[in-house]
């Protein structure tokens, strides 16, 4: 796999939403690429990854992550814009999350570095998650939009024939790390028809177009 040639830092946080899997996949991908992570998680991102990974899964994570932090902790370095970092990925991001990032209100790490980025014309990828979505949450996606963050609700890539649930976390995660302008080898085949899917070294890119 393709490594990145100088140190990059990224910020990687995990909220409480459905999805935990994410944040496991983006930090194992961002690792293998020599990234240094800097990791967030909330105390609801917690039980979400031991609910529905393991009850390792938020230890193992701490092992691999450069910096770990708390999420009490507004006085870290990822809470400044000083500090240099190409962006931040919260995967999964809790509609609280989302709601805190639209109004600005940095009510704990997260939210700030989330803020940080923003200010400071960085990549911010939030892989929303939530179903059905009532109205708030749809102004708060087009808040953040506006501001500059890339809103990545995490749906399945179908045209890819995922295998399992795990090739569909694989492909998000390559997604979410491609979106911060990272270079990701072996990345989704790009959609350039029926005809030619299934013929071989296919380049990368993106979904296919809306077939409406």
């Amino acid at each position: 796999m393709t490594r990145v040639s100088e140190h990059k830092d990224v910020v990687l946080a995990v909220t409480g939403a459905s999805g935990a899997a994410l944040g496991v996949a983006a930090l194992d991908l961002l690792v293998s690429l020599n990234v240094r992570v800097h990791l967030v998680v909330s105390d609801s991102g917690c039980r979400t990854l031991a609910h529905e990974v393991s009850a390792e899964a938020h230890g193992r994570m701490l092992l691999k992550a450069h910096r770990t932090y708390d999420n009490k902790d507004i006085g870290s370095a990822i809470a400044s814009g000083s500090f240099p970092v190409t962006g931040m990925i919260v995967a999964p991001c809790s509609m609280k999350t989302l709601a805190a990032i639209s109004t600005g209100l940095s009510q704990n790490l997260i939210s700030r570095a989330a803020d940080v980025q923003l200010k400071e014309r960085r990549r911010l990828v939030l892989l929303t998650r939530e179903t059905p979505l009532h109205l708030g949450h749809l102004r708060n996606m087009v808040t953040v939009t506006e501001m500059g963050a890339i809103v990545m609700p995490p749906v399945p890539a179908f045209y890819n024939r995922p295998q399992s649930i795990q090739e569909v976390v694989d492909h998000l995660a390559r997604r979410a790390v491609d979106l911060l302008g990272l270079p990701v080898p072996h990345q989704s085949r790009a959609w350039l028809g029926e005809a030619l899917f299934d013929q071989p070294n296919i380049a990368t890119g993106s979904a296919p177009k809306s077939r409406a």
